[in-house]
């Protein structure tokens, strides 16, 4: 199974949120409320794609994270490689390891390099402003605090306890 890390998934979702709100910057408390991603999570991704120049950090009272660029010059690929590395299916189609000891002999290997070369450029060709653009019914359009469950309405609170 060919899956996104956690890391790579949460980040994404991180971005979202800011590229909705371009020009803001937002604290690292608040994206982890706002997105439900851990305090500890949202603090290493945020630290990651600050250094990969995704985001720039601003201290002070107005401080918070906020995207380096537009989100229409970020794209899906330039984010997985900021927090996992290269996009690399197989090692042979990885350009910094050569940790395969068939690799010269295989008869796969231009075929993986293919189908690695597909899989980022369309990942490349999702740009972050697409990513956050809000899907008529979304069940949440934007990314607000989830809800709390609603307390019993007193008439029904009131017909439980009398059973």
């Amino acid at each position: 199974m060919i899956r996104l890390s956690r890391l790579s998934d949460y980040g994404i979702v991180i971005l979202t949120r800011l590229a909705r709100e371009p020009g803001r910057a937002m604290a690292a408390s608040t994206l982890a409320r706002a997105t439900a991603v851990s305090t500890a999570m949202t603090g290493k991704i945020l630290k990651l794609l600050a250094r990969a120049d995704i985001l720039v950090s601003q201290r002070g009272v107005r401080g918070g994270y906020a995207l380096a660029r537009p989100p229409e010059a970020i794209t899906v690929a330039e984010i997985i490689e900021a927090l996992d590395g290269p996009i690399a299916l197989t090692s042979c189609a990885d350009p910094g390891t050569h940790d395969c000891g068939i690799e010269a002999l295989c008869p796969a290997r231009d075929g993986w390099r293919r189908i690695n070369r597909a899989i980022r450029d369309a990942l490349a060709g999702i740009t972050l402003a697409e990513m956050a653009q809000a899907v008529p019914g979304d069940l949440v359009p934007t990314f607000a605090t989830p809800p709390r469950a609603a307390a019993p309405e007193p008439a029904a609170a009131a017909s439980i306890g009398a059973r």
